[in-house]
């Protein structure tokens, strides 16, 4: 089954998707904010369908101490309205825990030998890549199908 992870930033939106075993996460694209939240998620689920996913994870960014902050209740109201969207299509929405994504992405860019101007262009994305993949190993049913 096929997976599609969104990093949900207030500016841009990183996409990550698995392969089809649902093995490997890797970027996918990064969707600026158009400021109009439903074109936002309407460009969202044309993805997830063109991508043909059966399944979406939303990063939840909790707080260091794992509260839902201010961040997480605005990325899990995101999250409920996809899942709105996408539930006549038959895929599911869940959310998960993203705490550290961004560093996480930015070491390895940085490991890499991106410079950080190049590094904006692509950081969301590699960000829901690696939130993407953290949910997959902890998700081995996801290889079926």
């Amino acid at each position: 089954m096929r997976v599609v992870g969104i990093d949900l930033g207030t500016r841009r939106i990183g996409v990550a998707v698995s392969d089809r075993s649902g093995t490997l996460a890797s970027p996918c694209r990064t969707i600026e904010r158009s400021g109009d939240a439903q074109r936002d998620r309407s460009a969202l689920v044309a993805l997830v369908e063109e991508e043909g996913a059966g399944r979406v994870v939303v990063g939840l960014p909790l707080s260091l101490d794992g509260r839902h902050g201010p961040a997480a209740r605005a990325a899990q109201a995101e999250a409920d309205a996809l899942a709105d969207l996408l539930a006549p299509m038959g895929v599911g929405v869940e959310t998960f825990d993203e705490r550290f994504t961004t560093v996480t992405a930015q070491q390895a860019l940085n490991a890499g030998g991106r410079r950080r101007q190049r590094q904006r262009a692509v950081i969301d994305q590699v960000a829901a890549s690696v939130m993407l993949q953290a949910w997959l190993e902890g998700h081995p049913e996801a290889r079926r199908g």
